[in-house]
């Protein structure tokens, strides 16, 4: 059975549509990257795999640092950290960093600026990743439809698994390229449907944020 993919969390940014650090916001279900490190844990964990996320940093390190040492413990924390100085030069920058410290491995990209994706959800997609058997240069993202178990009309979404051999060439992009540029050499590329708005949900703005407290709170 192919290994659970190592999660990179991101969280790198600045923040600047938002104001505030995206991570660290004040969410009803607690702070986007505590518990988002905690969703990954549970997945991993329930997946057979007790290997902690990656937490890729930039802006606002020491901040995020402080917010997983008081959720998590200072000890277990030291693991997690992946400290991207050049955070600046792109998002892409430290992504390449964090899958250079997985080398060999399928990696989850798990972005914070989706902070209500749960274990469930990183489950089923690590589980219809192990059914496709895991392809080298595979691309698996959550895609969002009104009809359960359809496939018409998906709308791919975040988090994304992709395979070993494709994750080592993030060395070959430049911290600034977006990652379609990725998808775009990804083969095969598959979309898991779900019902889960988490998928598509952008937390950037204020009134994103707005959007997903009231989700948080079931209104």
């Amino acid at each position: 059975m192919p290994a659970t993919p190592r999660i990179l969390v991101l969280t790198a940014g600045a923040s600047r549509r938002l104001g505030q650090p995206k991570a660290l916001v004040d969410l009803p279900g607690g702070a986007p990257v505590v518990r988002l490190v905690q969703a990954a844990l549970e997945a991993s964990a329930a997946s057979g795999n007790a290997e902690a996320p990656l937490v890729v940093t930039g802006c606002h390190h020491v901040e995020i640092r402080a917010a997983l040492a008081a959720g998590l413990g200072q000890g277990f924390v030291e693991g997690l950290m992946v400290h991207n100085t050049a955070w600046e030069a792109g998002r892409t920058g430290g992504l390449a960093l964090a899958a250079s410290l997985a080398p060999g491995r399928d990696l989850c990209i798990l972005p914070v600026d989706h902070p209500r994706i749960g274990a469930r959800l990183l489950l089923e997609l690590f589980g219809e990743w192990r059914r496709r058997g895991a392809p080298e240069r595979g691309w698996l993202a959550p895609g969002f439809g009104e009809v359960p178990g359809s496939e018409a009309g998906l709308r791919p979404g975040h988090p994304i698994v992709i395979g070993a051999k494709l994750a080592a060439e993030l060395q070959e992009l430049t911290a600034d390229q977006p990652l379609r540029d990725l998808r775009r050499r990804a083969d095969p590329l598959w979309m898991l449907p779900t019902q889960d708005p988490a998928v598509l949900e952008n937390l950037d703005r204020p009134g994103d944020l707005e959007q997903i407290r009231r989700a948080d709170r079931g209104h």
